[in-house]
């Protein structure tokens, strides 16, 4: 019997079905001389700390490295404690069971780093040595599915993509667990801190911009900007910047409406606007966001659900180009959309089809795990306004990708004006090419370049050189510096698609793709981490850090755990790894260092903290009870020894039973075990009364 492990029960049932199996199981579909089995996502987890021995946080456990990474079944948490997971016990198990008896396994879950994980994570800790094959396919369609199976893989050629995994999971655990206890025991009573090798970055980016956009003066400067009419041609030319009023007020005083401006120079361009690239996860993100507002995590869900439905190939891709072979089936799928979408997009895919194609998305080179979004061959059923919308931003960026070159004619006029430059700029469509799909995603206003825009006119008159023509209009316009608009999604992804770097060549951020922070498939992911770890919140579309998110952001800042470029360059080097560029034990040794160098780093905010913190009423010693050799500093909620960094981790809520303890009751309480009779004492009846607390073996209780 062959076993074919499936990520999910909806594509275990697809697998079956095409493959003829029909007998349904507890847990799998058997037949045909195969059974289709699944996974829930992640089964397998890595061991928390507490199967290390690490049941507390204390600076003393810090930093956590276990010498080998062990795997354990998935947790969850219930009543403050880890459990395993009922669901996926009782899968594991049903999955041990399969491969007792199986004579080969077949890898159908996605394929992808993480599928590959997914699956190897079962693997291993079920222990199996059953030689397994994989499936390797773009789209869940029949006929991929059939050609699949029929063209399996060995498995050992995605033993790289499984050390990129494995090395990519072991390194957020050790950066997440150790940053996240080191900054929560350093804050002291600021509450859980949660730090990651993706999400810290990523809130410093949003912080960042939100913090320069927020502090940001805008400083005023001048254009003189004069109108014109040639030909019942009306337009109008502008000078450049002018930094101060009294150099523009002097420069327009000798200008006057109705005197002559003379024609320097008439320079025409012809330029060629190369179609956009195909579509991979994150632009298509990013268009999503500009045009429907979608977040990057449901244009993801709503494209994941598209691809269950065969009508799109595989989602989380993080290539815009096709191969060769893909590209030889374009004239098919041209068809099938001239046969079944929207009239705009049916009309320009049938001159496409057998037209010259543009080829500026096929290249063999540039195409990774997966090739760029397409939709498939079959014929899209009902579907939801929301799942209409990406199919078609799809489509329609196939139609734009493969039509020829945009043609058009620049034209720049240079004006003299009584001693002052002025420039006008037009432009004329000669071929609209790909650009009569035109449904273009608008950039939102505020990131549009204004200063452009004064001196674009959508028509301008045969004009020559020396040629006079009269002043009809003449203006001093005030404007002002904008800051860097604050992050959307769309931003936010295009920024963590190259590190931060403001990239607007697409083909150049597809070179800087390596260096990028996350991967397509997990920018989601991180973005919604924040989100729910209360550290954003979304304005609209603009993503706003929360008073919590700054206070991170702000002891981080400085930290190389919230720099870009870092995470960036640990991406590449698992991409490296992918590629058998670089080893685990190389990259591991690189990460495992840099985790002591980090917890070491953020135990030291401590001392910066507490300073900052100290109540200043605070005048004499109370000694720890815990230790003995430490005192307590009193917080504003919280009262704890100051031997933190030497592990002492003795801590007790300033307010007890209802009553703030000040400083000598608390030395009463914790060097004398009571304090002396205190008013409003609540007990554990919910009574107010007048009563002593008492401190005996680490508890506090009502006398």
């Amino acid at each position: 019997m062959k076993v074919v492990i499936a990520e999910k029960p909806s594509v275990a049932r697809d697998l079956a079905r095409v493959m003829g199996a029909k007998e349904i199981k507890d847990g799998y579909i058997a037949g045909n001389g195969y059974a289709f089995t699944y996974a829930f996502g992640h089964l397998v987890q890595l061991c928390t700390p507490q199967a290390y021995g690490y049941n507390t946080w204390s600076v003393s456990n810090l930093p956590i490295i276990p010498q080998q990474f062990r795997l354990e079944v998935k947790k969850l948490r219930k009543d403050g404690k880890q459990i395993d997971d009922a669901g996926a016990l009782k899968q594991l198990n049903t999955i041990k069971r399969l491969l007792d008896e199986a004579e080969e396994i077949i890898v159908a879950t996605d394929a992808g780093r993480e599928g590959e994980l997914i699956f190897r994570n079962i693997y291993y800790y079920l222990g199996s040595t059953v030689p397994f094959k994989r499936l390797w396919i773009s789209s869940q369609t029949d006929k991929a599915i059939k050609e699949g199976f029929a063209k399996l893989k060995a498995g050992s050629e995605y033993d790289s993509l499984y050390m990129s995994a494995r090395s990519r999971s072991e390194s957020d655990w050790l950066i997440g667990i150790n940053a996240t206890q080191a900054i929560t025991l350093a804050a002291g009573n600021r509450g859980l801190l949660s730090l990651g090798r993706v999400q810290t970055p990523t809130l410093a980016m949003i912080c960042s911009r939100y913090l320069e956009n927020k502090d940001f003066k805008p400083q005023a400067f001048f254009k003189i900007q004069a109108g014109f009419e040639k030909d019942n041609i009306k337009f109008k030319a502008t000078s450049e910047k002018i930094e101060r009023r009294e150099v523009a007020e002097e420069a327009i005083s000798k200008v006057t409406v109705g005197s002559d401006a003379k024609v320097l120079k008439v320079e025409a361009k012809e330029t060629k606007e190369q179609p956009p690239l195909l579509f991979d996860l994150t632009s298509l993100q990013q268009d999503a966001n500009k045009k429907y507002g979608y977040s990057a995590d449901q244009t993801l869900g709503i494209a994941q659900t598209l691809y269950e439905k065969k009508v799109i190939t595989y989602p989380r891709t993080g290539s815009r180009y096709i191969g060769e072979d893909v590209f030889e089936n374009m004239g098919e799928l041209f068809q099938h959309l001239a046969d079944t979408a929207e009239e705009n997009i049916a009309a320009i895919s049938r001159n496409l089809i057998g037209a010259k194609l543009n080829k500026r998305s096929v290249d063999d080179k540039k195409v990774t795990d997966h090739h760029a979004l397409l939709v498939t061959e079959e014929k899209p059923g009902p579907m939801l306004k929301e799942q209409q919308n990406i199919y078609n931003m799809i489509a329609k960026r196939m139609v734009e990708s493969f039509s020829e070159v945009c043609l058009k004619d620049i034209t720049t006029v240079v004006i003299d004006a009584q001693g002052v430059e002025l420039i006008a700029k037009g432009t004329v469509i000669r071929q609209y090419g790909w650009r009569l799909s035109v449904d273009q995603v608008e950039l939102p206003d505020e990131e549009k370049n204004t200063d452009d825009q004064d001196n674009e006119n959508t028509q301008l008159p045969k004009l020559s050189s020396d040629e006079l023509l009269e002043i009809l209009t003449l203006e001093l316009a005030e404007r002002f510096t904008k800051a860097r608009p604050i992050h959307t999604e769309a931003s936010l992804l295009k920024a963590m698609e190259t590190s931060g770097k403001d990239i607007e060549d697409d083909e150049m951020r597809q070179a800087m793709k390596d260096c990028g922070l996350g991967t397509p498939a997990t920018r989601a992911a991180t973005i919604e981490t924040l989100f729910q770890r209360d550290y954003i919140k979304r304005d609209k579309k603009k993503l706003i850090p929360t008073e919590k998110g700054l206070t991170v952001y702000n002891l981080v800042k400085d930290r190389s755990i919230s720099k870009v470029t870092l995470t960036g360059k640990w991406e590449q080097k698992l991409e490296e790894m992918r590629a058998n560029k670089v080893s685990y034990d190389v990259f591991m040794k690189h990460i495992k260092d840099y985790t002591a160098k980090i917890t070491k780093e953020l135990l030291q905010l401590r001392i910066a903290i507490v300073q900052e913190e100290v109540k200043p009423q605070q005048k004499g010693k109370i000694k720890c009870p815990k230790c003995q050799s430490g005192h307590i500093l009193l917080f504003e909620k919280v009262a704890q020894c100051d031997h933190y960094a030497r592990g002492c981790d003795f801590k007790i809520w300033r307010v007890l039973n209802g009553v703030l303890l000040e400083e000598k009751e608390m030395k009463n309480l914790l060097e004398k075990g009571r304090t002396s009779e205190l008013k409003g004492v609540k007990t554990k009846e919910g009574n107010i009364v007048n009563a002593s607390l008492v401190f005996e073996n680490f508890k506090v209780n009502v006398m």
